[in-house]
């Protein structure tokens, strides 16, 4: 009896106490959400007369997703992702999440396709983005499904979400092994 009594107060005193504890999750100060962006270096010096467009898809994907950076690789900084131009078709080969080997290949620029869009969708594939090939030109994984004349160099909404998603959480100096990644992947646009 003594013990139900105890038991009844300790529940009573409980219920009266918690609505005065405020239970709040911990924020990310600005400097602990930036350092949660993981930023790619990335190497023109075999781009050619290329380098401009990969700049460009380096902006575009800078100013679409927030969690994961595109920076030009400069004297000491490693090289996540390596670029470079030849005369067959535009292709990627992730490596990883964020590592891998592109081509601008000149094919799909003399069929009139838009520079811009070609290096933005290549990086897409880097970032984790399959091929689509809805044949869109809101889509940018839809590549070269989309007619030559679509200038659209821009991820769409989903694409820039599946992109932040995969990259949700890593940190900077990260090189992370995805199961989806055998090293074997080839994409072209």
């Amino acid at each position: 009896m003594l013990v139900r009594k105890i038991a009844r107060a300790a529940v009573l005193a409980l219920g009266a106490l918690l609505p005065l504890v405020a239970v709040t999750a911990p924020s990310a100060t600005a400097a602990e959400s930036q350092a949660l962006v993981r930023t790619l270096y990335y190497d023109t010096s075999q781009a050619q007369e290329f380098v401009a467009d990969w700049d460009k898809a380096a902006e575009n994907w800078n100013k679409s997703v927030a969690n994961v950076k595109l920076a030009k690789k400069g004297p000491g900084t490693p090289t996540n992702i390596r670029i470079y131009a030849d005369n067959g078709w535009p292709r990627a080969m992730p490596t990883s999440l964020g590592n891998g080997t592109v081509y601008m290949g000149r094919q799909a620029v003399q069929q009139g396709h838009y520079r811009p869009r070609i290096t933005t969708h290549e990086i897409g594939h880097i970032l984790g983005l399959p091929d689509r090939r809805t044949g869109l030109c809101t889509d940018l994984m839809s590549g070269s499904s989309a007619p030559a004349t679509c200038k659209n160099d821009l991820p769409n909404a989903a694409e820039k979400a599946e992109v932040d998603r995969k990259f949700r959480g890593t940190r900077a100096a990260a090189d992370l092994r995805t199961a989806s990644y055998s090293g074997t992947e080839c994409y072209v646009y």
